[in-house]
């Protein structure tokens, strides 16, 4: 492969990097349960297509499988389940956050900034071709994570998780070209039980208290 096809490719990965760390963004100003679950959908071929060019561009096959893994559970199975939860309990919209919209862009447009002054010594000191995509996964993984804090509805707090672990794989595939397979596997297994075993809490949740709200939680102590 010639220097001019490996620096092309190495142009689209970042680019698809760019398209996952964008769905977070719309994830975050988004207050339709339905419609985070389908942007997260959209981050998970994302997810999907940038590991199956990085496969195609180093020939590390097993990449195409957690690809093909990523489409299967993440933009079919767990999306299913979630619709299925949200038609359950019933609820449409969060109006209710512990961070309201344009300050939670700014947080995350914030946390951009610090995964990238925080990855800044050490993309240099790479050789592989997705090494500048690791300030993006950073950036992902804690958006995530501030998903999970923003939010009150066990729907989205999942997302978020969802949404740490998309980054998590993005940082493996930048980092190292992904995981060994088997780990790959163990993970998306994980997830898959994750999500149902969220599901059964949320359908509980909705039982116990009439809403998905976590912090209803707190009356327990109580």
């Amino acid at each position: 492969m010639s220097l001019f096809s490996i620096d092309v490719g190495s142009q689209l990965v970042d680019l698809g990097s760019a398209l996952l760390l964008l769905t977070c963004f719309a994830i975050v100003a988004q207050r339709r349960l339905s419609a985070c679950v389908d942007l997260f959908v959209l981050q998970s071929v994302f997810l999907a297509l940038t590991a199956s060019l990085v496969a195609f561009l180093t020939g590390i096959h097993h990449i195409y499988v957690a690809a093909a893994l990523t489409i299967v559970v993440k933009a079919v199975i767990i999306p299913r389940i979630l619709k299925q939860v949200i038609e359950h309990v019933n609820v449409k919209r969060e109006l209710e956050m512990n961070v309201n919209v344009p300050t939670g862009l700014l947080i995350c447009g914030a946390l951009v900034i610090l995964a990238f002054f925080i990855t800044q010594p050490i993309i240099p000191l790479g050789f592989l071709l997705t090494r500048d995509s690791l300030a993006i996964a950073l950036a992902i993984v804690l958006i995530g994570f501030f998903m999970m804090i923003a939010r009150k509805k066990a729907v989205t707090q999942v997302i978020g998780f969802l949404v740490m672990e998309n980054g998590l794989f993005l940082g493996a595939t930048a980092a190292a070209y992904g995981m060994p397979l088997i780990v790959e596997l163990g993970v998306f297994f994980d997830l898959l039980v994750g999500t149902l075993i969220i599901g059964i809490y949320s359908h509980r949740l909705q039982d116990a208290f009439d809403s998905v709200d976590t912090s209803k939680l707190t009356t327990l102590k109580e």
